[in-house]
């Protein structure tokens, strides 16, 4: 159910990220989820986070700028923060005179070049990719899916709650803050729709009390290539991941799976 990361055969490489915020005095934080488009070929009318494929830009990008990242994790961190501030209008992963009007000026100009390289030089920013943490990846191999991701996880901490987001309208539809125990609660209710992945890693986030919390668990927890496999239980088969990646809950019943 799990590899090591350099074992994985070939997917379409993609990077997304849990975005934290502050959540009100006493109450559990905050995250930053997006409604896919449902034209969208992956996930469309899905719930999920930030992120998106990564882009031959984003790889001759890491490959400039050198640093203790190797080019293919750092490809996946830029990625990361060209699709946030593309799909959201938030500045994370980066440096430098950075303000609300600065951020919705960086990403006009991104749509407009679609090129992260230039938004840098144009506005005399530098990358800070410390600023995301690997959380987990996830890679559904299965030869009857047509476009099959190998996906990286980050997380990443804004902090205060004092920002603007706004959904691009093209690949997102609505970006919305929740508890990860609210998203849970309201794919329950049927509100909104999430798949396996997204389902599971919310179960994890749900655990923590702060991003200190997740971020110690992170960084203790090496990541390694999530695999979903079949499995029986009581005579049903199941969708089911490893014992020991850090999620409270490791199994779902196949025929109550949502597939993006």
């Amino acid at each position: 159910m799990t590899d090591n990361q350099g074992d994985a055969p070939d997917g379409i490489p993609a990077a997304t990220v849990v975005i934290f915020r502050n959540g009100n005095e006493g109450e559990p934080p905050e995250i930053l989820m997006t409604i896919r488009s449902r034209e969208m070929v992956f996930a469309g009318g899905m719930a999920v986070f930030p992120g998106g494929r990564v882009d031959p830009a984003d790889f001759e990008l890491a490959a400039m700028i050198g640093g203790p990242l190797d080019p293919d994790e750092a490809a996946h961190q830029i990625a990361v923060v060209r699709e946030t501030l593309e799909e959201t209008g938030l500045a994370i992963g980066l440096l430098g005179d950075i303000d609300a009007d600065k951020a919705r000026a960086a990403r006009r100009y991104l749509l407009e070049t679609g090129d992260l390289a230039s938004v840098l030089d144009h506005f005399g920013w530098e990358l800070d990719l410390a600023q995301l943490t690997p959380f987990a990846r996830w890679y559904p191999k299965n030869e009857r899916i047509p476009r099959v991701y190998d996906t990286r996880f980050y997380i990443a901490d804004l902090g205060t709650g004092a920002v603007e987001i706004e959904a691009d309208l093209s690949e997102n539809t609505h970006l919305f803050w929740t508890t990860a125990q609210g998203a849970l609660d309201a794919a329950a209710r049927g509100d909104i729709k999430v798949i396996f992945p997204t389902r599971r890693n919310l179960e994890r986030l749900a655990l923590f009390g702060d991003f200190a919390a997740a971020k110690e668990q992170a960084d203790r927890i090496p990541v390694r290539t999530i695999s979903p496999q079949m499995g029986e239980r009581e005579g049903k088969t199941w969708l089911e991941i490893g014992e020991d990646l850090g999620y409270p809950v490791t199994g779902e019943p196949l025929d109550t799976v949502m597939r993006g």
